[in-house]
Order: C-alpha cells, then structure tokens, then sequence
C-alpha cells in the first residue's frame, strides 16, 4: 500500500515537473514572440513613411508666381560673420521669396560684405530660384527700426529673426505651414509669459515670466520676434498706428519692441499667438538678456504697455504646434 502511494507521488511529481517545463517553454516562447512583434513593429515604424512616400515630404511647392512664400527679416548689428551664416543658411530653405536686413549702424554695408550675401544666396538657394536681397538702411539707430513697413512686400509673410540664432529650414516650414493656417496671428520659437503680480512688488499689476516661467506653467501669452512669422500689415501698424510715445520709450530704453509686438498683434485680433516646436542653434553670445536686471526692465514694459493700450491685451494659450510627421508619442 505505501509502495503504491509512493509510486502515485512520483508519478505526481513527474507530471509537475513536465507541466512546469512545458510552462516555461512556452513562456520563453511566447517571450520571444513578443520581442520579434516589438522589433516588427519598430522596423516598421521607421520604414513605413519612406515606404508610403512621406520620408522626404514637406510643406507641399510653392506656386512661386503667387504671395505664398515668405520674407526674412533679420535684424543684424556689426556682427558679420553671423549675418553671412544666417543669410547662408535660409537661402536654402525653400519658401524663403526675399530678404530684408534691418541695416542700422553708422555706415553703409562695405562692397565686400553686399558681394558676398548675394553669392551666398544665389549658390544655396535651390531649383535655381531667385531670392531677392535687400538691405534697408536706417539713419538712426533704433530697435523699432526692425519693425518699419516694407514698401511694396512680395510676400504676405514675415519671418522675423536675429543673426545669432538658427533654425534648420523644417522647422521654419512647419512653422510657416502652421502661420498659413492661421495668418492673422504670430507663430514662432520663443514663447514668454505675463504673470499676475500678487505680491505688488514695485507697484506693477503685471511680471514678465521668462522661459522658466513657460516650462513651469506651460501657458505662454507671448512669441518673441526673434523668431516669428507674422503678416506684412503688422508692420505698417507698427510704423504708422502705433502711439509715438511708445516707439520712443523702445528706442529710449533699447529694449522691448518685441513686447510691444507682441501687443500690437493681440490687441488686434483678441487671440493668443502660436508656440511651433523647432530646434534652436544659438551661433552667436549671449544678448541682452543675459545682463542684470534684465527682468525687471522687462516687466516694466509690460506694464507700461498696458498703461499705454488701456488694457492688457495678452491672451494666454497652452497651446503648442507639433510636426506629427516627426511625432510618433503623443
């Protein structure tokens, strides 16, 4: 009897042992399924755009007998080899239509210098297309100056821009894809933020929120025109309709015309801007913003600009443009 219970036991544990070998088989098995699937789908993933045509596609081709393209407007101050690596740059991006450098120091563009950037954009723009290259000349020297109307603009679009930063010709597209889809207000890179004051410090109602404060709030009310696009008729209101007494607090202070932009475009479409996604590649040193203080002068501006404008014109948005195509999380 107890040579026959052991008998069954043995018979019991060898079942076991045989079922838990089966069970790890197939979960090795099933392990490495999954692993293949991952990796199917992976491959996938990053084949399937080439396959169906959508790697190396972009904004669709311009009609370039139409006001479709887009003007850059880039505000340059004696820093020369900056100027010719920018101007380099996005005369291969291809729906630049023309260029406008905002030329404000005492004397004129040397000859070397104009031969260069119109060598520059005649060998990096592509199909053969012709870019026109413009230099606007101011007597004085004023930030507004960045801003004053363009007679006769070839193109409804603005891309305003600084020397010392870059931004690879995709995100400039997508961004002006996205302008296109909503041309009445601003698009671009550098969003900032106007914060209520609660504390009262200095007596401001208002306080200028820098990046951080956009990382922390993710709420931004401001695109700087460092690097934005715009519509051609902002600049007409900033030269003509803006209040004279703003424009000489910009020059005066030689800063925040790009505040005042800001305010511009707000008051008159009661909408928040868009914040596009890019890259950014800083070429040049560190501006302004870097110097103490700082803040607080911007701060001021806020403020003053609303004292000016008889309200606070800013609408805050969390809103932020995405490429998808380059997006596979959302």
């Amino acid at each position: 009897m107890v040579a026959r219970t052991s008998l069954i036991s043995r018979r019991m544990v060898q079942k076991f042992r045989q079922a838990a070998i089966l069970a790890a088989g197939s979960l090795k098995i099933k392990l490495l399924l999954f692993c293949c699937f991952i990796f199917t789908l992976t491959l996938l993933a990053s084949c399937t755009p080439s396959f169906l045509g959508w790697g190396q596609q972009s904004v669709p081709p311009l009609d370039r007998n139409s006001r479709k393209g887009y003007t850059l407007l880039i505000n340059t101050w004696k820093r020369y080899d900056l100027l010719k690596k920018s101007i380099s740059h996005y005369a291969s991006c291809p729906g630049l239509d023309s260029i406008h450098i905002v030329w404000s120091e005492p004397e004129p563009p040397s000859d070397p210098l104009v031969k260069f950037l119109n060598h520059a954009v005649k060998s990096n723009a592509k199909d053969d297309r012709y870019i026109d290259l413009t230099f606007d000349i101011n007597k004085e020297d004023s930030l507004n100056n960045r801003f004053k109307e363009i007679k006769n603009p070839i193109t409804d679009a603005v891309f305003s821009i600084d020397d010392d930063i870059i931004f690879p010709c995709s995100s400039v597209e997508f961004a002006f894809s996205v302008w296109r889809s909503a041309p009445d207000t601003m698009v671009g890179f550098v969003p900032r933020i106007h914060l209520i004051n609660q504390s009262k410090e200095n007596g401001y109602p208002y306080i200028y929120g820098g990046w951080w404060a956009v990382w922390w709030t993710g709420t931004y009310s401001m695109i700087l025109s460092k690097a934005s696009f715009f519509h051609t008729k902002y600049l007409r209101m900033y030269t003509n309709e803006m209040p004279a007494s703003l424009l000489e607090y910009v020059k005066r202070n030689r800063n925040c015309e790009d505040i005042a932009m800001s305010f511009l475009v707000a008051n008159a479409t009661a909408a928040p801007p868009i914040w596009a996604k890019g890259k950014i590649y800083e070429i040049g040193s560190t501006g302004i913003s870097s110097l103490g203080g700082h803040s607080n002068k911007r701060s001021e501006c806020v403020n003053r600009f609303v004292s000016e404008f008889g309200r606070m014109p800013l609408v805050p948005t969390t809103v932020k443009a995405v490429d998808s195509r380059g997006t596979w999380f959302w």
